[in-house]
């Protein structure tokens, strides 16, 4: 696609990125961190709570919130929730604080090494993977001195984005757990609608000159029209046979195929996490800090 500059490198879309070990997406005259577990718990933890510090306490507010969150994504999606929008609030907050966790660790190697080393067993390759693949892009990002005039919007649900992804994998044999981490880093599932710096279009960010030759004939801003596209650019590139080819001919960062990489690896894993990343929101890493810009508390706009 040689499109180096993404959105991803636009608003910092790993959703991974922060400038303090304890504040998560805090900004000038929020409350300090809190030095313990959430007040609330971890079923209905406040948006901008402070995190605890220190990496036992880390730990166990991760693997807390992470149980919580299984659970209330288990309820969700046999209830069919997931096939409409929004998503319930309880589950939107849980997967917030485990989002904001997670920026934390992906900014600091030494932390994240001693939180990974206190977390249960089942927990630890979907954390390992996706701090490695906020941390790669992490290094790549260089903070923005203001905040862009971004433009958001709701996503499709849950149910319907991962039905496109899997009628891709049937057509053209790209993993489904690719095509949505793509979505997920280029746009958060559909969540960003502005253009990329380098003219970039869609939820799965095509340039037009691109999308002429494998967008089939369809809409570069319709969800299922740009993963069918996206998934015959990669198969055309090398996908399934070699991903990472395939994944760097569509955006040529490294850190970037290193990071679909391994988001795919955790859902792939453990399919379930794929409606955790679905729900992860948009934040933008400042000079003065991280600002989030969708999510409870944020008007889409």
């Amino acid at each position: 696609m040689r499109r180096i500059v993404g959105l991803v490198l636009l608003v910092g879309a790993i959703g991974s990125a922060c400038t303090s070990d304890t504040g998560g997406d805090r900004v000038a005259g929020d409350p300090p961190a809190s030095t313990g577990p959430s007040s609330t718990g971890p079923g209905a933890p406040e948006p901008d709570e402070g995190l605890p510090s220190g990496p036992p306490a880390l730990a166990r507010e991760l693997t807390r919130t992470w149980e919580a969150r299984r659970a209330a994504v288990v309820a969700w999606v046999e209830t069919g929730g997931a096939a409409e929008w929004p998503p319930p609030s309880a589950l939107e907050l849980l997967v917030l604080r485990e989002q904001r966790i997670y920026r934390e660790l992906a900014s600091d190697p030494h932390l994240a090494e001693r939180v990974l080393a206190r977390l249960p067993d089942e927990l630890v390759p979907e954390a390992e993977r996706t701090v490695a693949a906020g941390a790669a892009l992490y290094e790549h990002l260089s903070p923005l001195e203001r905040v862009p005039d971004l433009r958001t919007r709701p996503p499709e649900p849950a149910g319907i984005l991962l039905g496109y992804f899997e009628a891709a994998e049937e057509r053209f044999g790209v993993d489904w757990e690719v095509l949505a981490a793509v979505m997920l880093i280029e746009t958060r599932m559909g969540r960003v609608v502005s253009h990329s710096s380098a003219g970039a279009q869609g939820p799965m960010q095509f340039l037009p000159a691109t999308w002429a030759t494998f967008g089939m004939g369809g809409d570069i801003r319709d969800e299922r029209d740009a993963v069918m596209g996206a998934a015959n650019y990669l198969a055309a590139s090398g996908a399934p046979r070699d991903y990472r080819a395939a994944l760097y001919e569509y955006n040529p960062v490294r850190s970037y195929v290193t990071a679909v990489t391994n988001y795919a690896k955790a859902m792939r894993r453990e399919p379930e996490t794929f409606y955790a990343y679905y729900n992860w929101q948009v934040f933008v890493r400042t000079t003065t800090g991280d600002v989030r810009l969708t999510g409870p508390g944020r008007k889409f706009g």
